[in-house]
């Protein structure tokens, strides 16, 4: 299962989920779960002391045209997508106990 994060330095609700998907992703990560970090910010300096700052320690990448957040019709952030093993997306904007209430059905 991997889910595609969308997030920016400067967007405070992204940054004040940050802490779940960490607790998520350490308790899960031996067992299959990945984190895709699809940063939209412009600034790379800011965006690298966030990543550092919050400990986003997964893949993290930065969307500066635009490309990805289009493709995924993203309105706003934070957003993310979590797909099966197929690529299906099978769940949207999971945050906090929602997000670790599906991982515990999908990681029992």
């Amino acid at each position: 299962y991997v889910m595609i994060d969308f997030w920016a330095a400067w967007c405070q609700p992204c940054r004040k989920e940050n802490p779940n998907l960490v607790e998520a992703y350490l308790a899960y990560e031996d067992q299959g779960f990945e984190i895709l970090g699809v940063s939209l910010d412009q600034n790379e300096e800011s965006w690298l002391k966030a990543v550092e700052k919050d400990e986003l320690i997964w893949t993290q990448v930065r969307d500066v045209q635009n490309e990805v957040a289009e493709e995924y019709q993203i309105q706003a952030i934070p957003a993310n997508f979590l797909l099966d093993k197929e690529g299906k997306i099978i769940a949207k904007n999971l945050r906090g106990p929602a997000l670790k209430d599906k991982l515990s059905k999908l990681f029992p």
